[in-house]
């Protein structure tokens, strides 16, 4: 078997081009347990997901686990399943065509396109397309907003895994996290306003939890940045709204196993808040720019079990910032930024620039 993947056809005087991929995580190809099984196969095989011990996680993985956690997964994909499939890829490849709109309008030239770390269409398979096309820039944007080695790391090491079977490889940048943007701030701040504004003023009773993912402890000790990141988004995040330490908890969702994982966990906290008098609770997860299996079913559903059945008396699940006008301007200017430098934009030709001078000097300017 060849080293090297075969390259494309190339005629000279092809133009290059650059292009922009969104990466995010994935999702099966339907909620049924076959297609869960394959999916977390590959999800769960991966060791930047799971840090254990290779032989005792294999046994693990494919003598329990993909037998049992298939069907109870496909249950709660069914759940909230789509017309268009997937919510996560539905708003994924939404964000990519707005993206496309935005950079164009602003003069960029560029193919926005989108991949999954795990399921399709795979990282190699999108980025292979583009190569054959005549990319010869690509910026990688790993849609996480808070960098982790499970989450960030793991979409670039499909990347380089890649380009380690290239022969021609294009010129490759990457976005390592955006927890402190600015422009994404905003649109989280935004998305809570008119939550509040459409459901009334947060009380006295009130509290907001800014669930983030979670993760092993481990990682936090093993020098992994995530925790950190969630915190600043969380507090800059509150900050914008004007609350104060009372008024707002962050929290770490999908605990797994019987490690200890980020502290403290959102249904431990839900259910507290409940006991302790909270009579309404707002959630909102900013760790994810698209609704997806662990927001809809997990906080939307399961978290609003648990808030409700220990007391408390009325909760609401705030969406991902998704195809929000303000999110999406946001991305575009994000993307811009690390665009600098590659010829993205169209040039003017040279009769113009001629005429630009002509016109220059009529006008006694030095040219």
């Amino acid at each position: 078997m060849p080293r090297f993947s075969p390259e494309p056809a190339y005629q000279h005087g092809t133009p290059a081009h650059t292009a922009v991929v969104l990466i995010n995580l994935g999702s099966p190809e339907a909620p049924t347990a076959p297609a869960l099984r394959r999916y977390l196969k590959e999800f769960l095989s991966d060791p930047r997901v799971v840090e254990f011990p290779r032989p005792l996680w294999w046994m693990i993985l494919n003598g329990i686990i993909l037998n049992i956690r298939p069907k109870k997964s496909a249950a709660k994909y069914a759940a909230v399943w789509t017309p268009d499939g997937s919510p996560l890829k539905a708003h994924t490849e939404r964000q990519a065509k707005l993206l496309a709109g935005h950079l164009g309008e602003s003069g960029h030239r560029v193919k926005v396109a989108w991949a999954m770390r795990y399921g399709a269409p795979s990282v190699s398979e999108v980025l292979s397309r583009l190569k054959a096309e005549g990319a010869s820039r690509i910026l990688l944007v790993p849609m996480y907003p808070q960098y982790a080695a499970s989450t960030t790391a793991t979409a670039l090491d499909a990347a380089c895994a890649w380009l380690s079977r290239t022969r021609n490889q294009p010129e490759i940048r990457s976005i390592r996290n955006f927890h402190d943007d600015e422009g994404y701030l905003a649109a989280l701040e935004q998305r809570v306003r008119a939550h509040w504004q459409t459901n009334g003023l947060p009380g006295a009773d009130t509290r907001l939890l800014i669930s983030f993912h979670g993760l092993p402890r481990r990682s936090l000790d093993l020098g992994d940045p995530y925790h950190c990141e969630c915190r600043k988004t969380g507090r800059l995040l509150a900050e914008r709204l004007n609350l104060q330490p009372g008024q707002y908890e962050v929290s770490f969702q999908s605990r797994f196993g019987r490690a200890e994982w980020l502290q403290p966990y959102t249904s431990a906290t839900l259910e507290a808040m409940a006991k302790s008098g909270v009579r309404r609770v707002d959630v909102i997860c900013p760790g994810f720019v698209a609704d997806c299996l662990e927001t809809l079913e997990e906080i939307a559903l399961e978290g609003k079990a648990t808030f409700l059945g220990a007391g408390g008396r009325e909760y609401h699940y705030i969406p991902a910032l998704n195809e929000e006008p303000r999110w999406i301007e946001a991305l575009a200017r994000l993307v811009d930024r690390h665009l600098q430098g590659w010829p993205t934009r169209d040039l003017p030709n040279p009769e113009s620039l001629q005429e630009s001078a002509r016109r220059a000097r009529a006008l006694g300017a030095p040219t």
